[in-house]
């Protein structure tokens, strides 16, 4: 797989694997951790939600300000460096049990994979600028996603076995030690990359940092505060009201792009802008992966494995042990009921045991204990699907490409809003057949769910910032990827006030009704503004 790729590629490969091991792997088992009633926080579904929603939406908020810096001071590799460090170390405090130290440990995060993520990719790219490896590069960026999914896929098994085994201290130490691994492995292949660490500067077209503070992070603090301070909230929760607010000033400022843009930049501008709109429904759904998903997969779906799938897990510790009782959950209800009487829980704890929701008929007998795979293990679906798919959905488009009948950029993401939409649907399906919850759903109603906004997601994702690179002047490029990671913040912490939504709906259909909804209507969108799209994408000379 290497031997026609330059060798920087499987040290950057592994990497950005371990790295993406240890963020999905602290994922997968966040708003778990947060909610549980004896070892975490005892969060309610909606705090754990919002938490959630704040935390993804910071984490793509600050690659943009990370990939200016490393482009224009830092430099890209003590950039990785330094933000890998920042995150091993933020995975590894949020092992210590203590409110404070977790929102340290989620800072670290949120400011380490602003310097990580964009500048790794970057660096990725600059390798392949050499004659002898440009053709190869769109190669090159399939084999390093492969990375990112094969970290994400195996992570949630580590996860489950430490925390099932150790608790979940455990488990977030191994994401801190897999995302140091990547940091080692990445110093060590230095040599081959050292040469493409070239810093671009500040040229006489790009935007001044003062500029770029003063107009777009000045302001934003000031209305992320005053966002906080109005009283009540407007929008869920206080923290949900402070980013809104703080994105006010920025989405002002990309507006102004346009019309302060020369005549020939306005209408790729536009269309730019108008893909940001309509993706950000499609991160509001799908980033909830973490929240609304892991919730289904934790109260709703059959986790229980028998026979030799049992052994396995068990053997593996991917698998726990419970024991049914008659009188638990009324006992459990009642320990945290008794403590709120006593002064020492202030709130009610929303916190559902695994048995509450099956039929009296379909119980295990009194005492007898059952094994159920780890609720974290759900979050290695949709990666599991993009190694199957990828392959799949890239001779899928060689094959059109060679009859001259390959859809443009912008057809491509229409079409994944629309098929993400149907995994909404989907999860309809899984509520009937459940009850509405009142009984087990099979584990292949996520499984197919995840696949079918899985081929959204390979649409959308990888076409969205080929349009970027593809419509925006040369002079604010950077400026426009900054754009898409916008949109990505804001359909992220728009996914964490959708999930905190949860216990709203009596029946849940209802609320992937909603989710359906929304992508439907960023699918029109979409759709109406095709034919002006592809016009602008033409006139550009791309496609």
């Amino acid at each position: 797989m290497w031997k026609k790729h330059p060798k920087a590629l499987p040290f950057l490969f592994f990497s950005e694997m371990w790295e993406r091991f240890g963020y999905y792997l602290m994922i997968g088992i966040f708003t778990l951790y947060l909610k549980d009633v004896k070892a975490g926080y005892a969060m309610t579904e909606a705090e754990s939600a919002d938490l959630y929603g704040t935390f993804i939406a910071l984490v793509f908020l600050t690659p943009f300000i990370g990939g200016l810096l490393a482009d224009r001071y830092l430099g890209y590799r003590k950039s990785i460096i330094m933000g890998g460090l920042m995150m091993g170390a933020g995975y590894c405090l949020m092992s210590v049990h203590n409110l404070p130290m977790l929102y340290i440990s989620m800072t670290l995060v949120i400011v380490g994979n602003g310097f990580f993520k964009p500048n790794i990719s970057t660096l990725l790219g600059n390798v392949y600028t050499t004659p002898q490896y440009l053709k190869q590069k769109d190669d090159g960026y399939n084999i390093f996603y492969m990375g990112i999914n094969i970290g994400a896929f195996i992570c949630n098994f580590f996860g489950a076995a430490l925390y099932i085994v150790y608790g979940w201290g455990a488990a977030f130490m191994a994401a801190g030690v897999g995302m140091f691994l990547g940091v080692i492995i990445f110093i060590t292949g230095t040599k081959h990359y050292k040469a493409f660490d070239i810093k671009k500067g500040v040229t006489a077209t790009d935007m001044s940092m003062t500029r770029i503070v003063l107009t777009i992070f000045v302001p934003s603090v000031i209305a992320g505060i005053l966002g906080w301070m109005i009283p009540g909230n407007l929008v869920g929760s206080d923290s949900t009201d402070a980013f809104l607010f703080a994105c006010l000033p920025v989405i002002y400022f990309y507006t102004s792009l346009y019309f302060s843009a020369e005549k020939q930049e306005k209408r790729p501008i536009a269309a730019l802008l108008a893909i940001f709109a309509v993706v950000v429904m499609f991160w509001a759904v799908f980033k909830q992966n973490g929240s609304a998903l892991n919730t289904w997969a934790d109260r709703y779906t059959n986790r229980e494995v028998t026979g030799t799938t049992q052994k396995v897990f068990d053997k593996l510790n991917f698998a726990q042990s419970v024991t049914y009782t008659q009188d638990s959950v009324a006992k459990y209800d009642d320990q945290f009921r008794l403590q709120k009487e006593n002064g020492v829980v202030v709130k009610e704890v929303n916190y559902p045991v695994y048995f509450r929701n099956i039929p009296a008929d379909k119980k295990p007998a009194e005492g007898e204990a059952v094994s159920l795979w780890a609720t974290n293990l759900s979050q290695s679906i949709n990666p599991g699907w993009v190694i199957l798919l990828t392959p799949l959905v890239v001779a899928f488009f060689t094959w059109l490409r060679r009859r001259n009948k390959e859809p443009s950029t912008a057809t491509k993401i229409a079409f994944g809003l629309f098929i993400s939409a149907l995994s909404a649907m989907v999860m309809v399906g899984a509520v009937y057949a459940s009850n509405n919850g009142g009984e087990k759903a099979s584990v292949l109603w996520l499984i197919s769910s995840y696949g079918v906004i899985t081929i959204g997601e390979l649409l959308l994702s990888p076409m969205g910032l080929s349009l970027v690179s593809k419509l925006s002047p040369v002079r604010i490029t950077s400026l426009m990827m900054g754009g898409w990671f916008l949109a990505t913040s804001i359909g992220n912490k728009l996914s964490g006030v959708l999930s905190s939504m949860w216990d709203q709906y009596n029946h849940k259909a209802g609320f992937f009704w909603l989710n359906f909804g929304l992508l439907m209507v960023a699918t029109i969108m979409c759709f109406a503004m095709l034919k002006w799209l592809n016009r602008i994408m033409k006139e550009k000379g791309v496609s």
